[in-house]
């Protein structure tokens, strides 16, 4: 995937002014003040072109000031309103995944149902119950039905959604790392349906080792007499499958931050914003499922829509956790850039 190509005018290491197409014509309304200061302009090219080995060295800037850069871009690059429009696309993908799914699923094997249906169980664990229910209603119902039409049209239609969800997240990462979108159509959308049939796998296989791991644990209490021992490996199994699916999520992670924003990237196994977004999900998910038990009213102010409102609301925060670490990541190359850009101008200013 193209990555715009900054080049310096008065430094050899670091760039001056910005003199690519893909800074200078970065206007976005919700950040003017990038637009019209050419230090911030400075630093972002430098972002977008020299982009840190490692996010967890943090060259000295302090967490305080990387907490306040990202609470200030938070707001200025206006991720609550963009966090919107990721949540919607990610319910406009769902269904026609479902479809997809079930179509194949069905022609392949009537009982390869119960096992894809198992697999979605597991999406409970974060999913509030209610709109849980929704996922698998609608599942229950498009596999009674499967036809080799519906695989052709569903997986189509499946991957072109989902795709215009992960545009979505490149149009927004744009914004946070503040490039424009210098791709060409053909690329950008060829890049984010090879990256979401990757994360449709790789979600597969994070749902199967959850599986996995609970019916290994089941086979060591049915098959291991002793019960200390059985209790050990069972513990064990269930922890090697989460463990599993810990790693297959933040490697999603990892996959998004470095393939969505239009910037010259450096792979990074796990890095603070995808730590932080990932807690971040996990407990805001739990505090909405949380909510919902104790205050569950949706069905009195949606009537019959409330389940679609608490999917959409869950989708709306995971979309959120998900620019949220992709903003620490962006402030603290920023942060970075700007202390290396004042390093320099100190020597240039020293220096006969």
């Amino acid at each position: 995937m193209a990555r715009p190509d900054l080049h310096a005018t008065n430094s050899p290491e670091l760039p001056s002014v910005v003199t690519s197409p893909a800074a200078a014509v970065y206007t976005p309304a919700t950040a003017p003040t990038i637009a019209h200061d050419p230090h911030q302009q400075r630093i972002w090219a430098y972002v977008s072109a020299s982009p840190l080995g490692s996010l967890w060295d943090l060259k000295g800037t302090p967490l305080l000031v990387i907490a306040k850069r990202t609470f200030n871009s938070f707001l200025a690059d206006n991720l609550l309103g963009r966090a919107a429009e990721l949540g919607f696309y990610f319910l406009f993908a769902l269904f026609p995944t479902l479809v997809s799914a079930s179509s194949m699923l069905g022609l392949a094997a009537r009982s390869a149902t119960h096992i894809y249906n198992t697999l979605l169980a597991y999406l409970s664990v974060v999913i509030p119950p209610s709109a849980m229910g929704i996922v698998m209603d609608t599942f229950n119902k498009t596999t009674e039905a499967s036809s080799k039409g519906k695989i052709s049209f569903g997986l189509a239609a499946a991957i072109w959604s989902a795709s215009v969800g992960f545009t979505a997240i490149q149009d927004t990462l744009n914004i946070v790392y503040k490039v424009p979108e210098t791709r060409p159509y053909w690329k950008a959308r060829g890049g984010a349906i090879l990256v979401t049939i990757l994360l449709s796998v790789l979600v597969t296989c994070l749902l199967a080792s959850m599986l996995g791991g609970d019916v290994l644990a089941r086979l060591a209490k049915d098959r291991i007499y002793h019960h200390w021992l059985a209790a050990i490996v069972a513990f064990l199994s269930r922890l090697v499958g989460w463990t599993i699916a810990a790693v297959l999520l933040a490697f999603s992670f990892s996959v998004i931050y470095f393939f969505a924003p239009n910037v010259k990237g450096r792979w990074h196994w796990l890095s603070p914003g995808a730590a932080i977004g990932i807690i971040a999900w996990i407990l805001s998910s739990l505090g909405l499922r949380l909510y919902l038990h104790f205050f569950n009213n949706y069905s009195v102010t949606y009537g019959s829509l409330g389940a679609v409102i608490i999917l959409l609301t869950w989708f709306y925060i995971s979309g959120l956790m998900l620019l949220l670490g992709a903003e620490v990541n962006s402030e603290i190359e920023a942060a970075a850039a700007e202390k290396r850009l004042h390093a320099t101008e100190q020597a240039h200013v020293v220096a006969p």
